[in-house]
């Protein structure tokens, strides 16, 4: 080999190094609903579907109220999940203004034969919603579900959660599900937006994060140093969320509704690992049937 030979080689060498590196996270932060756990979308369209209700208001209800709107307010743990915040939800599920803005610039855009002229908010049961999407998300994904056993039983990488989240009544069964159910048992860190008083995209939750990743990191005799934003891999199936923690400086995945599968082997490409388990590759996307589009 002749020595500008060896110089090149050494020097790709060196570039597939360190590209490699910058492939492998330390660690890898999971959203839970829609990535983890089945998104509770569908039930949300399910109901508005059958009452008749243009699909996408009651999603568009919830982002437009933020960030004092009560739903919000629940997931950051300033209020109690009881009956007066059921009354608050409904009221902010009811806002003219908001109903009336969704229902000309979106609700007649995807359907142009409903009427010029806005009707009054639609009727909806909020604490049925509410409880219905719960019962949703409560199944497991079924991609992603294995492809995090699998991350568990590699012990390569700190497995970390941050989600946005609710805090049960404690006689209600979801409070304390049995081990198997509670997909808080596969992660080393578990960050919910109730218990700390901040949800994401605020920018604080994600500092937040990094500082208790980094401190983990420490304590456990896993990096001297900590952990840098960089070297966090984070999964959301939200863009703002995504958007918020690129900001932050993490590395980001978005995991698209109904196909965390594309996820999951974007995941084995960056970690080198086997992670897909044997469920059909075949997307669970939200189904809107034409004869159930809303009427009004």
């Amino acid at each position: 080999m002749q020595e500008e030979d060896f110089a090149i080689e050494f020097i790709l060498d060196s570039v597939d190094a360190v590209m490699a590196s910058e492939k492998q996270p330390k660690v890898l932060l999971f959203d839970i609903g829609g990535v983890c756990v089945v998104s509770p979308f569908q039930a949300i369209l399910n109901y508005e579907i059958s009452q008749n209700i243009p699909p996408g208001w009651i999603n568009h209800s919830i982002s437009r109220t933020s960030p004092h709107g009560f739903w919000h307010r629940l997931e950051r743990g300033e209020i109690l999940l009881d009956s007066s915040y059921f009354r608050g939800f409904n009221s902010d599920l009811h806002d003219y203004t908001l109903w009336s803005s969704f229902y000309t610039t979106k609700a007649r855009k995807e359907n142009p034969s409903l009427p010029a002229e806005v009707p009054p908010v639609p009727k909806v049961d909020a604490e049925y919603v509410f409880w219905k999407m719960m019962e949703e998300s409560r199944a497991m994904d079924p991609w992603m579900y294995p492809a995090l056993l699998k991350l568990k039983a590699s012990k390569k990488y700190i497995l970390a959660a941050l989600s946005n989240t609710v805090i049960f009544p404690p006689s209600h069964p979801y409070s304390s599900p049995l081990p198997e159910n509670d997909i808080r048992t596969l992660f080393d860190i578990f960050i919910s937006s109730a218990h700390v008083g901040l949800r994401k995209p605020d920018p604080a939750i994600y500092s937040l994060a990094l500082s208790t990743l980094s401190d983990y990191s420490k304590s456990n005799g896993i990096s001297k140093d900590g952990i840098a934003a960089s070297e966090i891999l984070f999964l959301d199936d939200i863009g703002e969320n995504l958007k918020a923690g690129k900001k932050a400086g993490f590395r980001t995945l978005k995991v698209n509704l109904g196909r965390a599968f594309e996820a999951v082997d974007e995941l084995e490409k960056i970690t080198g690992l086997k992670l897909a388990g044997s469920h059909p590759r075949v997307a669970t996307t939200p189904v809107i049937p034409k004869a159930a589009v809303a009427k009004l």
